[in-house]
């Protein structure tokens, strides 16, 4: 499958990128400047040069092409072929604007090495998601399935890695499932993962929430300005906004600063904490 794309060169870049230009949400959003504003701020943040980044879910490369231009060496996974094909000429545009570099694996982060089927999104590119098995989501409409390569990320990359962006579209848990001596050997790590609780997959909403803290993450929501939360504050609002269309995209360290965006985002910070639920 081929899908229509065309090129763009968003500020955040400076350089030269193809988005799928039949794409509802990301595509427009680099076009009109840059995609995930506040992860994009969060994770460059963290990002330095010689650092070893995993971008799970890269899709076009948006995030894998920063930390390349920021001097970080990024192992990326995208399982749709004809997306996985964007990705790859954007990575090696960025490649050969240095001075970091990535290497893109064709496909999914999973718990076991096999093969899978993945639901097409039909309007919003990014929202692909892998079945175990089972029918396509009633919430994406009809659209295409094809087969993909599943593999376990402790297969493919060894740690230590300093920012571990994970965006699966409901995969998260079985992600992490598959990278345990990669979490063994990164003791200083930022972490940027969708949390979505109707799409996730292997594990309960709060087992996920649970698992990380365990594993030493101070997580909060990312946004502009960012705070700590427990499993039990994310868990309520994230169960507060719509189950289908709601989710939260959360922000964690470990070993490493959590407030990385100044201080007037600290304040601000402090500020929400005291006024949200």
């Amino acid at each position: 499958m081929e899908l229509r794309t065309r090129r763009v060169r968003p500020p955040a870049l400076d350089l030269e990128f193809e988005i799928l230009a039949d794409d509802a949400l990301i595509g427009p959003a680099i076009e009109r400047g840059g995609w995930e504003p506040h992860e994009s701020a969060l994770f460059r943040a963290h990002l330095v040069p010689g650092a070893r980044v995993l971008d799970l879910g890269a899709n076009v490369g948006w995030f894998s092409s920063l930390a390349v231009l920021a001097g970080a060496e990024v192992h990326a996974f995208e399982p749709v072929p004809h997306i996985a094909d964007v990705c790859a000429r954007n990575l090696e545009r960025a490649n050969q604007r240095g001075p970091g570099r990535a290497v893109l694996h064709r496909c999914a982060a999973a718990e076991r090495a096999g093969r899978a089927q993945i639901a097409l999104a039909a309007r919003n590119l990014g929202d692909n998601r892998v079945l175990d098995g089972s029918e396509r989501p009633r919430d994406m409409g009809p659209g295409e399935l094809v087969e993909i390569e599943l593999a376990r990320v402790d297969d493919l990359v060894e740690g230590p890695v300093r920012v571990l962006k994970l965006d699966t579209q409901g995969s998260e848990w079985l992600a992490l499932a598959g990278m345990p001596r990669l979490l063994a050997a990164s003791p200083q790590l930022a972490l940027l993962i969708e949390f979505w609780p109707y799409a996730l997959r292997g594990a309960q909403p709060e087992e996920l929430l649970q698992f990380l803290e365990r594993a030493g993450f101070r997580l909060g929501k990312a946004t502009e300005a960012p705070y700590p939360m427990d499993a039990a504050r994310i868990l309520r609002q994230a169960r507060a906004r719509d189950p289908v269309k709601g989710g939260l995209d959360l922000y964690g360290t470990r070993g490493l600063p959590f407030h990385v965006l100044g201080l007037p985002a600290r304040l601000h910070g402090l500020w929400r904490a005291w006024r949200e639920d």
